[in-house]
């Protein structure tokens, strides 16, 4: 008689970041100890943090070699650009998989270059998380078909946008109507949109490319949720996608699915049968 299958280990998880989508994941991960062990979280500030959430003052780390020593099997990014810089070359050189919840990060193509090489000196994986956005599946087949074609375009709402560029050039507090606020490639808008242009960024590495895929953002007072559009076309068909997200509540900016996105990435690394 054969032995019955031993029961896969619960995947050690390490955190960067405690907003609004590391928090939310937070939540996610410890409701589900079959699967997986939360093992730590890197934040800037542990004394505050712990403080603010003294439930995880145990897991909570302050530098990348804290979080390595927890001995992840895999770590999830949801903390923007400045922690990539600081610690996703490391993380990927011990040769620990890296869960990318900030695509946009890689519109900068040195960037881009560093995390491969560290991927690959490390034998590890950078995953892109599909966020906010879906029918990536359908995008990266009807890319390698032939792609004509490929504009992305993101309405938020206007609160959404304080703080960013937009608020540079537009007088927010007193549109009216929906107003776009950038026009361009999507790696221009990853740049100069860091924290609003994720999404164009995701569908971009899918597809064209960041130079060769149009995006526009609006800031649009009318909506209150984050709108997500996309159009393609080539050799495969055409494709017309809306996405209408709920924003999260701690973070306008961020959608409620985001984090849900990132477990779902983790959920598939882990399973046997996996879509």
């Amino acid at each position: 008689m054969l032995a019955p299958r031993r029961a896969l280990a619960p995947q050690r998880v390490a955190l960067m970041g405690l907003g609004a989508i590391g928090q939310r994941l937070v939540t996610l991960l410890l409701a589900r100890p079959e699967a997986f062990e939360l093992v730590a979280v890197l934040v800037r500030d542990t004394a505050r943090a712990a403080s603010e959430w003294p439930s995880l003052a145990h897991l909570l780390v302050a530098d990348t070699h804290a979080l390595l020593n927890t001995r992840p099997d895999v770590v999830a990014e949801c903390a923007g650009h400045q922690a990539v810089d600081a610690h996703a070359e490391t993380v990927l050189g011990s040769g620990t998989d890296l869960v990318l919840v900030s695509v946009g990060a890689l519109a900068d193509g040195a960037r881009l270059a560093r995390l491969e090489a560290a991927a690959r000196t490390g034998d590890a994986q950078l995953r892109l998380v599909s966020g906010a956005i879906g029918g990536l599946d359908w995008l990266g087949a009807a890319h390698s078909a032939g792609l004509d074609e490929v504009t992305y375009r993101g309405h938020k709402p206007t609160r959404a946008w304080l703080g960013t560029a937009a608020a540079d050039t537009h007088d927010l507090a007193q549109l009216r109507s929906a107003t776009c606020v950038f026009r361009g490639s999507a790696g221009e808008a990853a740049l100069r949109f860091p924290r609003n242009a994720n999404v164009a960024a995701t569908v971009a590495l899918a597809t064209l490319g960041l130079e060769h895929t149009r995006v526009e953002l609006w800031a649009d007072p009318e909506v209150a949720d984050n709108v997500h559009e996309v159009e393609a076309s080539g050799a495969a068909g055409r494709l017309t996608l809306r996405l209408a997200n709920r924003p999260d509540p701690l973070n306008p900016r961020t959608s409620h699915i985001t984090a849900h996105s990132v477990l779902h990435a983790l959920v598939r690394r882990g399973a046997a049968v996996s879509l």
